[in-house]
């Protein structure tokens, strides 16, 4: 199991709430939702008109993809959340079959992982027996 989060996500009015997997070994310098295509037409970021294209070195490769800085407002919706709002880069992939959140982005939204393998968290804030299900893919 891994941790998936359903996120609400805003772009210039428009928002969608989707799951997004977590992935601590996704670094940047900045809070970072990678989305796939279709996210991305939902979010009117496709075709990417404003975006600059990037070639991000992953696991598999490089991956070229399209860069939107700072132009997200993305919030964890859960019971209890405060509703906290994080500016985040959007990088859209048409490699991708699910939005992923990086390691800044991670800290923003204040998530803390108690066991990836069973799909466990938690806030930050929470107590450390407040433990959180991992949402479905």
């Amino acid at each position: 199991m891994a941790v998936r989060l359903k996120l609400k996500i805003s772009v210039s009015g428009k928002t969608v709430n989707a799951v997004a997997l977590l992935n601590s070994g996704y670094e940047a310098p900045t809070p970072q939702l990678l989305i796939p295509i279709k996210l991305a037409a939902q979010l009117g970021l496709w075709p990417p008109e404003h975006a600059s294209e990037v070639v991000l070195e992953t696991a598999g490769g490089p991956l070229r993809a399209w860069f939107y800085p700072r132009v997200a407002r993305i919030s964890i919706v859960a019971e209890g959340s405060p509703g906290e709002e994080v500016t985040s880069d959007i990088v859209v992939s048409p490699l991708a079959d699910e939005p992923l959140i990086n390691d800044e982005l991670a800290d923003g939204l204040k998530i803390a992982v108690e066991f990836f393998g069973r799909g466990l968290w938690r806030f930050t804030w929470e107590p450390k027996d407040k433990l959180r299900e991992s949402e479905k893919a």
